[in-house]
């Protein structure tokens, strides 16, 4: 009899533990995958904000996501994601304006040379009435919501060899590395340079060996990818105030509660302000920085730059597919 009672309460322990249990199982199985694909490297800051992304999305909703992030372009190649978000075999990434004028002409202008002026004007432009209006023609027309502006830098030309640069004459045979679109290619040709397409991951080498004599970035991200180990010299040329934008597949969007779309909102612009403000703050002190690497700093005139710039774009089909007054409504901003 005592064998007996012993195995039921045996059987009853278990059943408890199995019941205890199944709840959290459910909850395992009922989490909302959210996979995030960018070719950033570790140290950088756009490849450390969605890790604040994913802290404040746990932290708002406990249990409801399961945030997975894929860096150094790890899941999808650099330039893949657009499409991969629009089929919806990828959840998040970080898109450019360059990603986005493919199918939406509007954004093209953001790839041009010398139309935001600072940080400031451009959260205020994306932030604003023109953001707005351009991400609801990205929403229709790409299946990729915009959730937040990321400031990715302010790009700057950095010279594998020194020469003096004063002018867009002066880069006449430097072979530049651009991002393999064509509105990178023209904003290189723009410059005053021969553009070369090359992808992130081989720019490091290409300095190294010689394959290309120049590469624009931020300069944090030039830090970060150590492209001062293969580099000699900074031109202040400060041609694109660029941007980032954090962005969700439509599919994933509209799969979500109300409630859930306004906590991955608020955690993408969480996300946002972490990168934004340690970029600026790295950005003041990141010459020194260089300096101390070896490298020259050369400031050449920002004003024939910008004229030759603006000129370039103004007789180009690009300059022609802007949105009547487009540039003009960004230049008025304030």
């Amino acid at each position: 009899m005592n064998a007996f009672f012993l195995r039921l309460a045996t059987a009853a322990l278990l059943c408890g533990l199995l019941a205890a249990a199944l709840p959290q199982s459910a909850l395992a199985q009922n989490k909302t995958v959210l996979r995030i694909s960018t070719p950033a490297v570790p140290q950088d800051w756009h490849a450390r904000m969605w890790t604040v992304f994913k802290e404040n999305l746990d932290s708002a909703a406990p249990g409801e996501f399961d945030v997975q992030i894929y860096l150094n372009s790890s899941l999808f190649k650099q330039a893949a994601e657009p499409a991969a978000m629009a089929r919806g075999n990828l959840e998040l990434s970080t898109v450019s304006a360059a990603d986005l004028s493919r199918q939406v002409p509007y954004f093209s202008v953001f790839t041009a040379g010398y139309v935001l002026r600072d940080v400031p004007h451009q959260q205020k432009v994306f932030n604003g009435p023109i953001g707005e209006q351009g991400f609801k023609q990205v929403s229709e027309r790409m299946g990729i919501k915009v959730l937040a502006t990321a400031y990715l830098g302010t790009r700057q030309l950095v010279l594998r060899e020194p020469r003096n640069v004063k002018t867009p004459a002066d880069l006449k045979g430097i072979k530049l590395r651009m991002p393999a679109a064509k509105e990178w290619l023209f904003l290189g040709e723009s410059l005053g340079a021969t553009a070369t397409p090359l992808s992130f991951g081989e720019v490091y080498m290409g300095l190294k060996t010689g394959t290309i004599d120049a590469q624009d970035n931020p300069l944090p991200t030039v830090r970060a990818a150590r492209f001062y180990e293969v580099s000699r010299q900074v031109v202040l040329t400060g041609h694109l105030v660029d941007a980032l934008f954090i962005a969700i597949s439509q599919k994933t969007w509209d799969g979500l509660k109300p409630a859930q779309q306004t906590k991955v909102q608020q955690a993408a612009q969480a996300a946002a302000r972490y990168n934004n403000d340690n970029r600026l703050q790295e950005e003041t002190q990141i010459l020194d920085f260089l300096k101390q690497q070896g490298l020259s700093i050369n400031t050449p005139d920002l004003a024939v730059f910008r004229q030759q710039v603006n000129n370039s774009y103004k007789a180009s089909d690009i300059g022609k597919s802007w949105p009547p007054g487009l540039l003009e409504r960004i230049q008025a901003v304030h």
